[in-house]
């Protein structure tokens, strides 16, 4: 492994620049993050941890700001994920950035670190090989601290070796656990890394001296367990750029990413059935038994098999395929802290998974990750259906009409201010918007 590496690092941090397309992209991204935390943020839907949240961490200072931010845009895990991470970058990057953002922001530099934030999580995803997320490390939590203190640094103009030292101090504060999931520890995580992000870049810039050196390099090793590629860390670095290729990927649904085509595919057996004459309220009573299978390893996150609230049900493969056939679709309402609806649990307990072993282990590329649902009716018929993640993710989710559909849940907010905001024509909407964060 080079020694350079945190050099390298931050110099591509500091000097790269991203293209006009980037930066278009990443105002998409600042608009899906409002969209998801506005509604917790504003109390339009309930979320328990919150008021602890505030009351050890109460939004003074940007240290704390950065972790309100980063727990409230990913309390609903209905925000970005990104392939290469595994995980969920804008949450801990635009976190850690809008608390850093002072009185009289300047958009054109906040929207270049997002970029670079984003560049850096895809980056440290693919240098930390198959095995990080597989050992039960949350990536949007270890990684993304440390992609959210390049984006930071990048902000705050540190110098070459002020970005190095908050670098190996974000590296060296990372931390955050898989086996939180369906839990309010998991917005926390990102809560904790933004914060953590906005400590590195704070304590280099006053002067704090860390390792300059060795500290990315021992991150990827003893988090990789021998599967980490440092050197894709920097090569060909922005090209094409991380939010362009293969892009963030915006949720339609308010659930685990690993639940959504498993979901499409529910919906397309669904349509069948009302075709053959089965009206919606007959569905459950007509299914027996419900398969699904997909590659070995694929149901890692959705691995809660029977929720009792909608928080864990976000992950429960079972639940999200019968709310599916059930609703015909997969309501936010139907995930948040209440007890989850005994029907659609009733469905869901028909649900068997099958891992197919024919297909290759999700770790070695989840890009060729599938759901294929089996239907095996009352009457004897089997309906089956398959999507595939690449289907999933070539069908463009339209945020403008996802945060549109989430403001009627804040009918006392101006829905087209709020949306003409976020398009970050002037520093005072971005100051309106963390305004509307901080309420």
């Amino acid at each position: 492994m080079s020694s350079l590496i945190n050099a390298q690092f931050a110099r591509l941090v500091l000097d790269s620049r991203p293209e006009a397309s980037a930066l278009l992209a990443a105002r998409v991204g600042v608009m899906d993050y409002f969209a998801c935390a506005l509604p917790i943020a504003q109390g339009a839907i309930t979320d328990s941890g919150l008021a602890a949240v505030k009351t050890v961490f109460p939004a003074v200072g940007p240290e704390n700001r950065a972790l309100y931010f980063g727990y409230v845009s990913h309390s609903l895990d209905f925000d970005d994920y990104h392939p290469a991470l595994r995980g969920h970058p804008t949450t801990v990057v635009l976190s850690a950035l809008l608390a850093l953002t002072d009185d009289k922001p300047n958009v054109n530099m906040l929207l270049n670190a997002y970029a670079v934030g984003v560049e850096a999580a895809g980056r440290l995803g693919l240098a930390a090989g198959t095995q990080h997320y597989q050992l039960g490390f949350h990536s949007t939590a270890t990684l993304g601290a440390v992609a959210a203190s390049a984006a930071a640094a990048r902000y705050l103009q540190l110098t070459p070796q002020q970005t190095q030292i908050a670098l190996g101090l974000a590296a060296t504060q990372a931390a955050g656990l898989r086996s939180q999931f369906g839990s309010a520890a998991k917005p926390l995580h990102a809560g904790l890394a933004a914060r953590a992000a906005v400590n590195a870049v704070l304590l280099a810039q006053a002067g704090f001296i860390g390792q300059s050196e060795g500290v990315i390099d021992s991150l990827l090793r003893s988090h990789g367990d021998g599967r980490q590629r440092p050197e894709l860390l920097t090569a060909d670095w922005g090209a094409p750029w991380r939010i362009l290729q293969p892009g963030l990927e915006f949720k339609r649904y308010p659930t685990c990413g690993g639940t959504h085509s498993a979901a499409e595919a529910a919906f397309i057996l669904r349509e069948r059935l009302l075709e053959q004459g089965i009206t919606a309220a007959d569905i459950p009573a007509a299914i027996r038994h419900i398969q699904v299978s997909f590659p070995p390893g694929a149901d890692t996150a959705p691995y809660i098999r029977r929720p009792s609230n909608g928080v864990e049900a976000r992950f429960s493969l079972e639940y999200v395929i019968a709310d599916a056939l059930y609703s015909g679709s997969v309501p936010l309402m139907h995930y948040g802290e209440n007890p989850v609806d005994p029907l659609i649990a009733a469905l869901a307990a028909r649900v068997e998974r099958h891992a197919d072993l024919t297909a290759p282990p999700d770790e070695l590329d989840a890009e060729l990750r599938f759901h294929c649902v089996t239907l095996t009716l009352h009457d004897g018929r089997q309906l089956s259906d398959i999507v595939t993640r690449k289907q999933t993710a070539a069908r463009q989710t339209d945020v403008n009409a996802k945060l549109r559909s989430i403001l009627q849940l804040l009918p006392h907010l101006d829905s087209d201010r709020v949306i003409g905001d976020c398009a970050l024509a002037h520093p005072e909407a971005l100051l309106r918007l963390i305004k509307l964060l901080n309420q």
